[in-house]
């Protein structure tokens, strides 16, 4: 699963953030410009993985995701506590 959104941070600007979830793993990167490479975001916040519950639960009603993907995602906040 890939999640993506821009976000805007008053020291390093507008970036764009994607996640990738495979494996029971998540994978954060960010990406600022359009002709710079992806690297990794650090450090996460609760700002971070409530942006990602959210964009996660607005998949479930459509059957982007299942019920089982989501708690497995909500699960991985768990772990990152």
């Amino acid at each position: 699963m890939e999640f993506g959104w821009w976000d805007n941070d008053p020291e390093t600007g507008k970036h764009q953030v994607c996640v990738r979830i495979h494996g029971g793993n998540a994978t954060w990167t960010r990406k600022q410009g359009h002709h710079t490479s992806w690297g990794p975001l650090a450090p996460l916040t609760t700002e971070h993985w409530d942006r990602l519950i959210a964009e996660a639960e607005r998949r479930v009603p459509r059957r982007l995701i299942s019920p089982k993907q989501f708690e497995a995602i909500r699960q991985l906040r768990e772990q990152a506590r």
